[in-house]
């Protein structure tokens, strides 16, 4: 059993640093993966419909997301875990997440359609992520990262 003095403590700024960081590399890989199981001709549409369909859930549902978990790291002090940049109810959201991924891609062939999903949820984390960017560039404009 670790004692408390080996918690990895980071300062706030390493937070508002990692999770649009986070974001940002997982809509990534997410994008990748998904442009690779779309049709190189149908496929240019498909991603313009995943671009629409993750723009709207950006706007719709991730920003307000965003905006709560970046008030939240805001309000943190130096030397809290990192693994607290995400809250547990999302910690726990991610991996039902990734399950949902890999039943889907067990349950039938990859392809077109989960291809467009992909690309979807990796556009609205990385368009979310820009929140967090903003609030990281605000310290960084500052001096304030420690």
């Amino acid at each position: 059993m670790l004692s408390r003095g080996y918690k990895p403590g980071v300062p706030r700024a390493v937070h508002l640093f990692a999770a649009p960081f986070l974001w940002t590399v997982i809509g990534c890989m997410l994008m990748a993966r998904g442009w690779s199981w779309l049709d190189p001709g149908r496929g240019r549409l498909l991603m313009l419909a995943a671009g629409c369909l993750g723009t709207l859930k950006s706007w719709l549902i991730l920003d307000k997301v965003s905006r709560r978990s970046i008030q939240r790291l805001v309000h943190f002090k130096d030397g809290t875990c990192l693994g607290a940049v995400y809250s547990w109810k999302t910690w726990l959201l991610v991996g039902l997440m990734m399950t949902v991924g890999f039943a889907l891609r067990c349950v039938t062939q990859p392809g077109p359609y989960i291809g467009t999903i992909y690309c979807a949820i990796g556009w609205s984390l990385c368009f979310s992520s820009r929140l967090g960017w903003q609030e990281w560039y605000k310290l960084f404009k500052n001096n304030e990262l420690t």
